[in-house]
């Protein structure tokens, strides 16, 4: 498995930096995001470093159905019934900020939404 000694994310999944942790495989890790946008809200970031969507190939083809399949049934879990959404930001201008593939999950109660 690649990793980079110098990724948050690579330093989470080694265990040198603490995460609240709802799921773990293999392939894949989950946790809450330390600064949510909204009531829940979950990354979920492949073991292995892959850089952006930019660098994603077909070969990771099943590892992105996993992701988002993985995000609909964590949300469940979390009691989120009403909505959720998926997120992932891509490079630079596309509003990345850690450089490591990861997918935003978020839902819950909104109190500010109408209806």
């Amino acid at each position: 498995m690649s990793n980079d000694a110098n990724c948050i994310f690579c330093k989470i999944v080694a265990g040198q930096i603490p995460s609240r942790k709802v799921y773990e495989d293999d392939e894949l890790l989950a946790f809450h995001d330390i600064a949510p946008w909204a009531p829940v809200h979950v990354l979920i970031i492949p073991k292995r470093h892959i850089v952006s969507m930019a660098d994603v190939t077909e070969a990771e083809a099943a590892l992105l159905g996993k992701m988002m399949v993985l995000g609909s049934k964590l949300m469940k879990e979390l009691g989120v019934t009403g909505g959720f959404r998926h997120v992932v930001n891509t490079g630079r201008d596309g509003g990345q900020e850690v450089f490591h593939l990861h997918l935003h999950v978020m839902g819950g109660p909104r109190p500010w939404a109408k209806g």
